[in-house]
């Protein structure tokens, strides 16, 4: 592990993966569980392909997909200083060869990068819409959670924008806006073929689902079996100890 500054409230953690490491700190929104399923669930090529992970945050997504793959990767975050804490976290793990961390509007992206030049996209979006009351959160958090700067449907554009045709999209959101999530993708092209639904526990309601679409891809969707995050005994069931710790490969 390469020694990099850290700047004060910011802590360095553990992967659990690869030897991997993250700076967060909680003054930030640090990952969460969400984002740790995104970088197993989504469909990205072995090797030669290009990658971008959108709404990157401090790069977790990006960490971890290296783990699974030799293509290049990049993130892209419009607040400077989660950015900066992703640019030093993948210094830090010594991957500047093949992560790259872009400070800027993914709404602009493509007229830096052109069209449909990603193989796959993945994207950890801001969950919910931008009411009166959501600004007590302090800005960092705000920006996280809610549709502070891109909403649902510029995210999904935007990604139509930059993937290229036969390329997937992989995203994780909450169930209360599937209806809304499918629609919008058909809208602009990304047709929805993999969804699978994760549950706190077997008898509770989901709460996190994923989301696979194909550019121009034929209707044919699939739902996958329910991924259960605890057990009975109040663990982390098998699937879940194994998508932490590196053990499988592939779509969840």
């Amino acid at each position: 592990m390469t020694s990099v500054p850290l700047y004060e409230q910011e802590r360095i953690d553990d992967l659990l993966t690869h030897e991997l490491h993250i700076i967060q700190s909680d003054e930030v929104f640090s990952f969460s569980m969400d984002a740790v399923l995104l970088a197993r669930f989504a469909s990205i090529p072995r090797q030669g392909g290009r990658i971008l992970d959108l709404c990157t945050g401090n790069g977790v997504v990006p960490l971890l997909l290296s783990t699974r793959t030799t293509s290049h990767i990049e993130g892209i975050e419009i607040q400077e200083r989660l950015a900066d804490m992703a640019k030093r976290s993948v210094q830090m793990n010594g991957l500047e060869d093949q992560i790259q961390i872009r400070l800027g509007d993914l709404r602009e992206l493509v007229k830096e990068t052109g069209h449909g030049v990603y193989d796959a996209i993945t994207v950890n979006p801001p969950y919910m819409p931008l009411t009166g009351g959501d600004l007590k959160l302090n800005s960092h958090q705000a920006i996280a959670r809610h549709e502070v700067h891109c909403t649902l449907e510029e995210v999904i554009q935007s990604s139509m924008k930059l993937i290229r045709n036969g390329g997937k999209v992989s995203m994780v959101h909450k169930p209360q806006r599937l209806g809304e999530i499918l629609s919008l993708l058909r809208k602009y092209r990304l047709e929805p073929k993999v969804v699978r639904f994760v549950h706190p526990r077997k008898h509770m309601e989901a709460n996190i689902v994923l989301i696979e679409a194909l550019r121009d891809g034929k209707p044919d969707l699939r739902i996958l079996p329910p991924l259960i995050v605890y057990g009975d005994d109040g663990q982390y069931c098998p699937e879940i100890m194994d998508i932490y710790y590196g053990a499988k490969e592939g779509n969840l």
